[in-house]
């Protein structure tokens, strides 16, 4: 067990190093960079040549590429991320708190998905064909059918309109206010949580039906074994495995991927600084989020790999 740990953590250094190459070639093939962005976004129709060469020398940008990236892959190794080239801070304080916001908002969301899923996912499952196997389908198409953020904006007229209050619009770190944290991220956690959990109860129910039909839950039937111990005993870690992979990946694409939600709640997560990034051409930002968010799923992924042996024992790995 410990040799493949091993093996799989080493293996993610030539998938970040893919994943390096990729976004800082794609980065520099669009036209454009950070200094046009700047003079455009300041108005200025009319810049001489020369000094957006300078802007460009001050930023190392009149470097050839191999020099740039031999030099930003120098500071990754030493977990330095840089400064900005928009805003010339650096890019690990800029990232601090807006990765405590998404990490906490997609705690909260997958915690909430897995709750809804898994119980509704059995239950469906053990009364198949009935009223309540239909109610949570219903339940479930509603969520995959309804985006998170319109869910989002009918709860803000919702608390606004009947109960005449909002959520605070300034995030506050939970280490700071508990209470007035949980007021403001609660809802989008809701959200969210509500229309991915719709994905893992569909799963969950599948995957609890085919086991279901399997032979050995029989042979406990008919031993007489109560049905709490069948699901819980047998059935629920063979049938709990893909709906762990779905919400563990859901969980990875939450800290980059609520860029919509994010700006219906008013929250400046990782999302939001994805687009400024973007739409700025910071490519030290940029890059620095993208692996980021690589080496998350990486991390992910290997972990849910791990917790496959746990729940599963005839998984075993060598």
């Amino acid at each position: 067990m410990g040799t493949y740990i091993l093996k799989r953590l080493l293996a993610m250094i030539p998938t970040l190093l893919g994943v390096a190459v990729l976004i800082f070639v794609l980065l520099r093939i669009v036209p454009g960079d950070v200094v046009e962005a700047r003079y455009l976004a300041q108005g200025s129709q009319f810049v001489s040549q020369d000094l957006m060469n300078q802007e460009r020398a001050k930023l190392g940008l009149d470097k050839p590429l191999w020099q740039q990236f031999t030099s930003w892959m120098a500071g990754l190794a030493r977990l330095d991320f840089g400064v900005s080239m928009w805003t010339g801070g650096e890019i690990s304080e800029e990232i601090k708190l807006r990765f405590a916001l998404s990490l906490q908002l997609a705690i909260m969301a997958s915690t909430i998905a897995t709750l809804l899923a898994i119980p509704l996912g059995i239950l469906a499952a053990v009364k198949q064909d009935t009223w309540v196997d239909y109610a949570v389908r219903i339940f479930s198409i509603a969520g995959l059918a309804t985006p998170s953020f319109w869910l989002g904006i009918l709860m803000i007229l919702t608390m606004l309109i009947v109960f005449k209050w909002i959520p605070p619009m300034m995030f506050t770190p939970f280490w700071v206010d508990p209470w007035l944290n949980l007021q403001q991220l609660i809802w989008p956690a809701l959200a969210v949580g509500y229309r991915y959990s719709a994905v893992g109860t569909r799963m969950m129910r599948s995957a609890m039906l085919e086991v279901l039909r399997e032979d050995y839950i029989r042979t406990a039937r008919a031993k007489g074994l109560w049905l709490k111990l069948i699901l819980t005993r047998h059935a629920l870690k063979n049938a709990i495995l893909p709906v762990l992979t779905i919400i563990s990946l859901e969980f990875a694409f939450l800290l980059g991927g609520l860029v919509v939600t994010e700006q219906v709640f008013n929250l400046n997560g990782l999302g939001m600084l994805f687009v400024e990034a973007i739409a700025r051409r910071d490519y030290t930002m940029t890059q620095a989020l993208v692996m980021l968010v690589a080496t998350v799923f990486l991390l992910v992924n290997f972990f849910v790999d791990i917790a496959y042996a746990w729940l599963d024992p005839r998984i075993r790995y060598r």
